[in-house]
């Protein structure tokens, strides 16, 4: 009962700190902005083309900004005054947005800027992650970091779900708009509630080539570790089981819905996550290891009974069962970090990171290809089955590296 009411205290505590809750705030206002233009791009582009593909490959291209700029500009959250990088961001983004609402603009150009839109999400996240513990030191930093990564996936939620309602209410054009309130707002959140800082000393000038130095030194020690090696083939997984977000548009109007549906279907899987990450700390860490195959492929399996085409409710449980499993990334990332040594954590999770993104984008054009040639339904049904076959191996895969990390911490 004691620690109960102790940590209802330091909850307290983290939530009546203004800076965190500007940062809280300015951060459920970028994720929320992020999954409404997702949403108004997919309406977008299946309206003017009606093709499953096309839609699913211009959902694909919003991954490229983080594997290709995400390295580069995050590290402006290093060289200037980060309160000052996070809002110019937000700004610069909400005129993107903006820009995207003019009907007259080609779809390329509207691609672009989307593009451009989630590239300038990275130097936003990384100034806000460094922000965190300074505003937020020792075990309250941690308090933060979780309410932050469930948070995370509410705001996709909402996103998604209020997507849909906005482009059903006010049209495509209408819902970019209301898109670029949002980082308005958030821009707001951080200039009036959090403290302006100077730039973090630096400890050294290292040559840029130091960054593929370090990304080939994190591949090397993933590629030789099979634990971290199977973790990592665990975490793409997800590459199979996210292709719901990329053909959600072309799969509710083959089974008769629209925008509104489609913002519903978005919506089910991170609400899934968030509870999956609820119920996955209730267990004890052995069974957690134990089961990150067996949840892997769990994550997969829903997507088959796609192919049946069950309507709009089943696909909602279907697609939240999915997300409920998926919440195996949570003890999964937490191993990882336990397994790697503490000088080469950056350089491993830059690899762990950019092996996940890519096998989203690619899991999500696989499916809008194999959508464009068979229906949405089939499409999901394959790359579920797929996913399933991965997971397995994946599983099997890890229970080795379990039982080999095991041998020689007995034989020491």
């Amino acid at each position: 009962m004691e620690g109960g009411v102790v940590d209802k205290a330091r909850w307290r505590d983290v939530f009546g700190h203004s800076e965190f809750r500007a940062l809280f705030l300015a951060g459920v206002l970028s994720v929320v902005g992020d999954q409404l233009a997702r949403v108004a791009l997919s309406v977008l582009v299946f309206e003017r083309t009606q093709s499953a593909g096309l839609t699913a490959l211009a959902y694909a291209l919003t991954y490229v900004p983080d594997l290709l700029f995400g390295p580069l500009l995050a590290g402006f959250a290093d060289r200037y005054p980060r309160r000052r990088v996070m809002i110019i961001t937000d700004l610069a983004r909400a005129v993107l947005v903006a820009a995207m609402a003019i009907n007259a603009l080609p779809l390329v150009v509207v691609i672009s800027l989307l593009v451009a839109l989630q590239a300038f999400g990275s130097p936003f996240n990384a100034a806000r992650a460094a922000t965190l513990p300074v505003v937020l030191p020792d075990d309250h930093y941690v308090l933060g970091k979780a309410a932050n990564d469930m948070v995370v996936q509410f705001s996709q939620v909402l996103g998604f779900g209020t997507g849909g309602l906005a482009v059903v209410a006010v049209g495509t054009s209408g819902g970019l708009l209301l898109d670029s309130l949002t980082f308005l707002l958030s821009a707001v959140f951080i200039a009036v509630g959090v403290r302006a800082r100077p730039v973090p000393a630096r400890i050294s000038d290292e040559p840029k080539r130091r960054y593929f130095k370090d990304l080939a030194a994190g591949a090397s020690l993933v590629a030789r570790t099979p634990k971290l090696r199977s973790l990592v083939v665990l975490a793409t997984v997800a590459g199979f089981y996210v292709t719901v977000e990329g053909l959600a548009v072309p799969y509710a109007d083959e089974i008769g819905g629209g925008p509104k549906a489609a913002g519903l279907l978005l919506a089910a899987s991170p609400a899934g996550a968030v509870i999956g990450m609820w119920l996955i700390t209730l267990w004890s860490p052995e069974r957690r290891m134990r089961f990150l195959g067996p949840l892997a492929v769990a994550a997969c399996v829903p997507l088959v009974f796609c192919a049946l085409k069950p309507g709009l409710a089943v696909t909602v449980v279907l697609w939240g069962l999915s997300g409920l499993a998926s919440a195996y990334h949570l003890p999964a990332s937490a191993s990882f970090v336990q397994a790697v040594p503490d000088h080469q954590r950056g350089q491993a999770f830059g690899v762990a990171s950019t092996a996940l993104r890519t096998s989203q984008g690619l899991g999500i054009l696989l499916a809008g290809l194999l959508a464009e040639r068979f229906t949405p339904s089939t499409a999901l049904a394959l790359m579920g089955a797929a996913g399933a076959l991965v997971a397995i191996a994946a599983g099997a895969a890890w229970r080795r590296a379990r039982r080999i990390s095991t041998d020689i911490v007995k034989s020491r």
